[in-house]
């Protein structure tokens, strides 16, 4: 009953105001990239206003090496359009192991849906949908999410799991901790999704973020301003 009850509250909580609206204040937020305790690149995103109209830039950039040679490497820039709440559109390009992928999402108003031609899947998808990056909130708030490097979508479930204390450069954190899973568990290992998430809700700001795959992965919430 106490889980049942603290779950209501976070997401009432993060509904209050409009879902811009948490992140008015902010100009950017810097996340680090951790595999296996080791720094190996960044997630950085920036905010920039006019009128009703927020723009939010992405950059990416992280390399894994074996024995001084990169065997993965990944940059990307992408850039989600709102409207007052509204997403509208959403473009992103990526180099992944050399390999392009992109994205172009628009909003089509009169069918409430979005339209995606992806480097995976091109096609329409809900307007609950949101666009799988980690500066969102609303992340944990979606039961599908559209992968921010090639549009596939991916149905979700997320579950709470209880309040921590986390410490990380040097501040501590009283955060709410959720998993984020495939709805689809007959899925690939490789393509399931299966993410720890601690969120603070006085920020509004997910501080960390983990999965294993090929590795042990971590964004942890760097900066902010």
């Amino acid at each position: 009953m106490k889980k049942i009850l603290v779950i209501i509250i976070v997401l009432f909580s993060s509904n209050v105001l409009a879902h811009m609206d948490h992140y008015k204040k902010y100009n950017k937020i810097e996340m680090d990239i951790f595999r296996n305790g080791e720094l190996i690149g960044y997630n950085h995103y920036y905010f920039t206003r006019k009128g009703d109209e927020t723009i939010v830039t992405n950059q990416i950039n992280f390399s894994v090496k074996l024995l001084g040679t990169t065997i993965f490497k990944v940059e990307g820039y992408g850039e989600e359009k709102y409207i007052k709440d509204q997403l509208i559109s959403y473009v992103s390009k990526t180099l992944q192991n050399k390999k392009k992928r992109f994205v172009n999402l628009v909003f089509d108003k009169d069918k409430n849906r979005f339209k995606i031609e992806g480097s995976s899947y091109s096609g329409e998808a809900s307007s609950d949908s949101i666009v799988g990056n980690w500066w969102s909130h609303k992340i944990l708030q979606t039961n599908s999410q559209i992968s921010p490097i090639s549009g596939s979508i991916k149905k979700q479930v997320v579950t709470f799991v209880g309040r921590e204390k986390i410490e990380q450069y040097g501040k501590v954190y009283n955060v709410d901790r959720f998993t984020l899973k495939s709805k689809d568990m007959t899925l690939p290992k490789d393509k399931r999704l299966n993410f720890n998430i601690w969120y603070d809700q006085e920020s509004a700001q997910i501080i960390r973020v983990s999965y294993s795959r090929m590795g042990n992965w971590e964004y942890r919430l760097k900066n902010f301003d």
